[in-house]
């Protein structure tokens, strides 16, 4: 595999950033997946950011191993039903 070892743009950046996120939650095609591993491959700056973010990432998930208490659980459904019959009614 050959890399460009150019330095990518800073708007270059800034979209394979917003799509870090996406990338640890495998919420893209192939194709993006792979534009990502490459511009990671070539990015320091980026891979820094990612690893930071799969860091995070990793410690909230392993933090919130905890169940909500049925009672705060009754309230937030009950309030997301409140939500869905005020989407449906507007016009």
């Amino acid at each position: 595999m050959t890399h460009d070892h150019r330095d990518p743009s800073l708007a270059e950046c800034a979209d394979f950033l917003e799509q870090i996120v996406y990338f640890l939650d495998n919420e893209l095609d192939e194709g993006d997946c792979s534009a990502v591993r490459v511009h990671l491959d070539q990015c320091n700056p980026c891979l820094e950011k990612y690893d930071l973010q799969r860091t995070v990432k990793a410690m909230v998930a392993r933090s919130c191993s905890e169940a909500a208490p049925d009672e705060l659980r009754e309230r937030v459904l009950l309030r997301i039903r409140q939500v869905q019959v005020e989407i449906r009614e507007i016009p």
